[in-house]
């Protein structure tokens, strides 16, 4: 779905691609990059507003569709889609990867986060049969590894993977945002 909407104050063509009464989802903006970064150092996360502008960046060059969910106005999340990945257990294979996925925990259980997914995935079907992700193994991805099963995604069979390479076993690693397990899902 595309929509022209007025943001900020001013008109815009903006990509739209889902929008009822509470959520909007739409290509992720400039201005997003700090309220982001803002919302997510206010719940004690560990955040950057260089990480949103390298997706910002990504997507100016067409490596990226970054996107973000407002929810009743407020930026409430956000997830990236690289068609042709580069990294982890499918990178340059010509299939696309769901990266930095998230929902602001103010906002979580209302339906932002399966919706941010299911635009994700429809995206990622434009360019193949199969779309694949990592996702953490510490404590903090908890509900995120409960979701993508729920949603069909299944280990990629590499064990996991730490520092964007395959972590062997009896290796030392440590359970932070780098230590990480893909998975995939067919889309059709």
């Amino acid at each position: 779905m595309e929509n022209q909407r007025k943001i900020d104050g001013s008109h815009c063509n903006l990509r739209v691609y889902y929008n009822d009464r509470d959520i909007l989802i739409r290509d992720m903006q400039q201005s997003d990059a700090q309220i982001i970064t803002e919302e997510e150092i206010a719940q004690g996360w560990d955040a950057s507003v260089e990480k949103y502008e390298m997706r910002l960046k990504h997507q100016s060059e067409g490596k990226a569709i970054s996107l973000v969910a407002e929810y009743r106005g407020k930026i409430a999340g956000y997830i990236n889609i690289y068609p042709n990945s580069e990294w982890g257990a499918f990178g340059n294979q010509g299939y696309p990867e769901i990266v930095d996925f998230g929902v602001l925990e103010k906002y979580r259980r209302r339906g932002i986060g399966a919706k941010l997914m299911d635009i994700a995935e429809q995206i990622a079907s434009k360019y193949s049969d199969m779309v694949y992700l990592g996702v953490g193994m510490h404590h903090g991805y908890g509900s995120a590894q409960r979701m993508y099963v729920k949603r069909g995604y299944i280990p990629d069979g590499t064990g996991v993977w730490y520092c964007d390479k395959v972590c062997e076993q009896y290796a030392n690693c440590c359970n932070d945002d780098d230590l990480v397990l893909y998975l995939s899902k067919k889309l059709r």
